[in-house]
């Protein structure tokens, strides 16, 4: 007797859909009318590759800080795909992280720092701060002004409050390895270069500049 084939679980068949049309819309409205977060969170740690995918962007989409452990520890997965969409999802998810509202703001200060407007990126973030002291993304953004600015003491201040608030955050512990760069502190640059590749393995850039100074240090 021929051996039936396995049943495609419906996440998977929101994704292949998605890769077809590309309709993120659809994907979310689709996933959502059948799956809580919680089953989200429990999807994206299943032995079956495509469905992690699917529950990993899923999370991306509409996961809450709740997920933010899963996305993390995505970000190691075995699959390449899973871990871009890790990658990816979680930054969306730590913006997103205080409410819609405060989405909208670090959109905003993201993009005045990426402007190189720094101070007055910093008098935004800092007004957030003060608003919601425990919004982590809140302290990465004025950290990274604080960087731009030359205020690099400053910037390890805020990004080990953004770690402490947010352990799975890379970015942070690769912004502090930069500042300690550029405080001549080459032994703690490369721990938190070395933090940061063990939160996030697919940082390249980040797995240079340990390489560089691991020659550096001898």
């Amino acid at each position: 007797m021929a051996r039936s084939k396995r049943k495609i679980p419906f996440i998977e068949k929101c994704f292949r859909a998605y890769l077809e049309s590309e309709d993120s819309a659809q994907f979310i409205v689709a996933v959502s009318s059948k799956y809580t977060e919680y089953t989200l969170m429990r999807l994206a740690t299943s032995e079956r590759r495509g469905t992690r995918r699917a529950a990993t962007m899923a999370l991306g989409f509409v996961g809450t800080f709740r997920s933010n452990a899963i996305l993390g520890k995505s970000l190691r997965d075995r699959d390449r795909a899973v871990r871009m969409l890790a990658e990816n999802g979680i930054r969306s998810l730590w913006n997103r992280a205080a409410g819609e509202w405060y989405d909208h703001k670090i959109e905003v200060i993201s993009w005045l720092n990426f402007s190189f407007q720094y101070e007055e990126a910093m008098e935004m973030a800092s007004e957030v701060i003060e608003q919601v002291p425990s919004f982590a993304e809140a302290w990465n953004q004025r950290a990274l002004s604080c960087y731009g600015l030359g205020q690099f003491e400053s910037a390890i201040r805020d990004c080990q409050q953004t770690l402490e608030l947010n352990a799975f955050h890379f970015l942070a512990a690769s912004g502090m390895g930069n500042s300690y760069l550029q405080e001549k502190q080459s032994e703690r640059a490369l721990e938190c270069f070395q933090r940061a590749l063990k939160l996030n393995p697919g940082l390249d850039g980040v797995r240079a500049q340990v390489d560089r100074l691991h020659r550096t240090l001898g």
